[in-house]
């Protein structure tokens, strides 16, 4: 059977730390998928915040995930301190890709927990149709 390979970029320019909570976990005692996806979404959020924008207010348009890959490599657990970084590529017309990875922080250096990869496409909310990339937007996403 043929599984999902994300090439992640060589660089990030961002990234964030979240404690996994109790609440995080699933009947098999450790992170589901539902928040591991979760969890990039809250990093993608941060992400935009740190350019000045958000998912509703991207320099003027709005943004849509249409896609989703997901790469779990290590199992989250109650406690663990994780890095996730971030960092947009992939730019055409309409949209572009964000890159997420997934560390843990443990005393001996950060363990691969996760690759992720959205497709995210810039939408008109208004006239309900997709939208292209503004250009600062673009400048803002790439600059470190």
């Amino acid at each position: 059977m043929n599984r999902i390979k994300i090439e992640l970029p060589d660089q990030f320019h961002f990234s964030t730390e979240i404690k996994i909570r109790i609440t995080d976990l699933n009947y098999g005692g450790h992170v589901g998928n539902d928040v591991f996806l979760a969890l990039i979404h809250e990093a993608r959020q941060q992400f935009l915040m740190k350019h000045g924008y958000g998912e509703l207010s991207f320099a003027g348009v709005g943004l849509i995930m249409a896609d989703v890959a997901l790469e779990y490599k290590k199992e989250l657990n109650h406690g663990d301190l994780i890095r996730i970084s971030v960092c947009a590529a992939d730019f055409d017309k309409l949209g572009f890709d964000l890159f997420y990875k997934l560390e843990v922080l443990q005393s001996d250096g950060p363990v691969l927990a996760g690759k992720a990869k959205t497709g995210m496409i810039c939408y008109d909310y208004t006239a309900k149709k997709k939208t292209a990339v503004p250009e600062d937007a673009i400048q803002k996403l790439l600059s470190h």
